[in-house]
């Protein structure tokens, strides 16, 4: 179905011919005509929301969104974060690098049978998924625990935002404007988060918040595994937010060093490469 899906998006390119030369200029640095062709047809096409198939496309072209040229759909780029439109326009005509003239529909079905090239992963039937702020969407399944309907979790697997590293909506830009977003890095909107999250006492309160609401979702014997920041202000407000959530778990410390690219090692504190550390709740 999903292979059928890539054929059928690309049924749809020649609608979007007169839309894909009125993007920004960035979109045509980085992109070709028929691959803008294609982004613009899934934006308007894919119900990521609501459709398995659609949603499992829209995860395998944002995943090969922007990367390496060639190995992606666009001009070179970091796969792990979009550049700055100005920045990358720039450094690509130094270059003289272009956008690779990829057809869109042959190399997303490329990947995809690679992807799956050992199998598909089992899922459990009765499995749910939720989707939205952490902060909204854990109290509401706690009220839904409470009423029955749902069943508590047994793992809580996360990373949470890292001290004055990222901004996830600046950062994302490019991917945010697949899902509907606006073509500019410029995010619009307000919010407490659309930020570095640079205030500690700010930035310690919502990680005491979301896991204090998420271990009321979660079972007594349910394990917890969080990958964070050893740097001390990331490390030492994660600890500090696990002690008041689970105030009887011991929290057990494996560091992982660099063995490539790591949110501190590109856009942290340059020449200290302090790594990462994993902090396991066990029952």
């Amino acid at each position: 179905p999903i292979s059928t899906r890539i054929v059928e998006i690309g049924a749809r390119m020649g609608q979007f011919r007169q839309a894909a030369d009125a993007l920004p200029e960035f979109f045509r640095a980085c992109f070709t005509r028929t691959v803008r062709q294609f982004l613009l047809a899934a934006r308007a096409q894919l119900d990521w929301r609501r459709c398995r198939v659609d949603r499992t496309l829209m995860a395998l072209v944002l995943v090969q969104l922007h990367g390496k040229r060639l190995d992606s759909l666009s001009n070179q780029m970091r796969q792990t974060k979009s550049m700055s439109p100005d920045y990358a326009i720039a450094w690509w005509r130094e270059r003289e690098l272009r956008p690779p003239r990829i057809d869109p529909v042959e190399f997303l079905t490329k990947r995809l049978a690679w992807r799956y090239a050992r199998g598909t992963p089992e899922i459990q039937r009765d499995a749910r998924m939720f989707l939205g702020d952490s902060e909204k969407v854990l109290p509401l399944l706690h009220r839904r625990i409470q009423d029955g309907e749902l069943s508590r979790a047994s793992l809580l697997f996360t990373s949470p935002p890292y001290f004055s590293i990222t901004n996830y909506h600046y950062d994302q830009w490019l991917r945010l404007w697949l899902l509907g977003g606006q073509p500019t890095a410029h995010r619009t909107g307000t919010g407490a988060y659309r930020g570095k999250f640079e205030h500690p006492i700010v930035y310690g309160a919502l990680l005491t918040q979301v896991f204090t609401s998420a271990a009321k979702v979660l079972k007594r014997d349910a394990v917890v595994y969080v990958r964070t920041d050893r740097r001390e202000t990331t490390y030492r407000a994660t600890v500090d937010a696990l002690k008041q959530a689970f105030p009887k778990r011991k929290i057990l410390r494996y560091s992982r060093p660099f063995k490539g690219p790591t949110q501190t090692q590109l856009f942290g504190d340059k020449g200290k490469k302090v790594g990462e550390v994993d902090l396991v709740l066990l029952p």
